[in-house]
């Protein structure tokens, strides 16, 4: 588990990631970073305990699978609401419209909540109809049913690694540990089962790698100057 609350402010940010690497990436002093490694109960007491602890504002921030077949790999996408099959939240829209902004080339969409890997493009579609959102991952949804309970602000920016279009090897929908680092060994015992989808794997591997570069730009939502906006003005539209 990584919890990182050095500082505590009026306006902190916990930022919600699924992976040990994407909470690397936007990791800073002022913030809590929280990671689910896949698992919903341990992301929720981790996301609880950084509120308790003051942060203010919830952001998800991470990858994620594109739904909607127009995306790409790399672009990114501001929530306007987060979808699951049976509930839906909407996104601080102030918070939204200041990351659309702030962010080059990023579009707005809603994001669909799944409590697993969409492994291939049949659950990707099937996702699609059911929500019609524009892209899913496995956080956003917990994050702002959190940020709801506790009349939070609640925002979401996400990269896609993966297309509609994308079916995932076994061995990329195994490789996640709890702690939301790779699980070599797993990763290893199934291309040991399965050498044939090893030129899938390394596809996968490098259009994760184009989106963590992008994550990478986009990490100055959380400096100071920009991840603190006028609280008042934040509580106004909190839905």
């Amino acid at each position: 588990m990584i919890i990182t609350l050095l500082g505590v402010s009026n306006s902190m940010i916990v930022a919600v990631t699924g992976l040990g690497r994407e909470a690397r990436i936007v990791s800073r002093p002022d913030i809590a970073t929280v990671v689910g490694g896949g698992d919903p109960g341990r992301l929720r007491e981790q996301i609880h305990s950084a509120i308790e602890s003051g942060a203010k504002r919830v952001l998800s921030i991470g990858i994620c699978a594109a739904l909607a077949p127009e995306l790409r790999v790399g672009d990114r996408i501001v929530a306007t609401e987060v979808v699951t099959e049976d509930d839906r939240f909407e996104t601080h829209q102030s918070w939204a419209r200041q990351l659309l902004a702030t962010v080059p080339g990023a579009q707005l969409g809603a994001i669909a909540g799944t409590h697993t890997i969409l492994s291939s493009s049949a659950e990707k579609i099937r996702i699609r109809r059911a929500t019609k959102a524009a892209a899913a991952d496995m956080e956003s949804h917990i994050a702002a049913e959190i940020a709801r309970d506790f009349a939070l602000p609640f925002a979401a920016l996400r990269v896609v690694s993966d297309s509609s279009t994308q079916d995932l090897p076994h061995a990329a929908t195994v490789g996640m540990a709890p702690s939301g680092e790779v699980d070599f060994f797993a990763v290893m015992r199934s291309i040991a089962a399965k050498p044939s989808q090893i030129p899938a794997l390394i596809r996968t591997g490098w259009e994760a790698e184009k989106a963590f570069r992008v994550l990478f730009r986009c990490r100055h939502v959380l400096a100071p100057s920009l991840a603190a906006p006028n609280l008042g003005e934040l509580s106004l539209d909190v839905t």
